[in-house]
């Protein structure tokens, strides 16, 4: 079998797949024949299946600051702040399995400060702009946004609530209001 230059990119979008197609945490064996490659070709860049996962799960992170990014280009702090939000939950419902796959994996204290968290860019972007509508950088108020917009994605991910993106942009127009600086 021939190995494809760009098989680390290949195996993490194969991996990808295999978990929005329903299958839990695939095995490293399974994605290689499913890849087309050798069982051995994705241990040349993942030691093993929790490596392979932990990569899947910061290109996650990396996907998602680069839709809250997106979303963060127009409008008053406020509306940013809602677009966050609504990207957010969109996100998880567009990768719901990639989206549970990027919060079940643990934080593996061993790493170094920067690498603790695979988050810290797509939570920095949300701090960033909670912090303009309030005037003022307040961790409380970050983390009571993440809660919301994490609590109503996994809610409408396990069909707890429907949450369709008017009653997502409401709510969040609810919090923001809450935290937002007099004017």
């Amino acid at each position: 079998m021939n190995v494809p230059a760009n098989l680390r990119d290949q195996l993490l979008d194969q991996a990808e797949a295999m978990l929005e197609a329903g299958e839990n945490e695939p095995g490293i064996r399974a994605l290689a024949r499913a890849a087309g490659v050798s069982a051995m070709a994705p241990y040349r860049h993942f030691v093993d299946k929790a490596a392979l996962l932990a990569a899947v799960a910061e290109r996650g992170f990396a996907t998602l600051a680069a839709r809250l990014v997106a979303a963060d280009a127009e409008g008053s702090d406020r509306e940013r702040l809602i677009a966050q939000g609504l990207a957010y939950v969109a996100f998880a419902r567009a990768h719901p399995a990639l989206f549970r796959l990027m919060f079940a994996r643990p934080v593996d204290s061993e790493c170094a400060p920067e690498k603790r968290r695979e988050d810290a860019p797509a939570f920095a972007i949300l701090a960033d702009r909670v912090a303009a509508v309030m005037g003022s950088d307040d961790a409380d108020a970050t983390l009571g946004c993440w809660a919301i917009v994490h609590g109503l994605a996994t809610l409408a991910l396990d069909s707890r609530v429907d949450a369709p993106p008017e009653q997502v942009g409401a709510v969040l127009a609810l919090y923001v209001a809450g935290i937002s600086r007099p004017t």
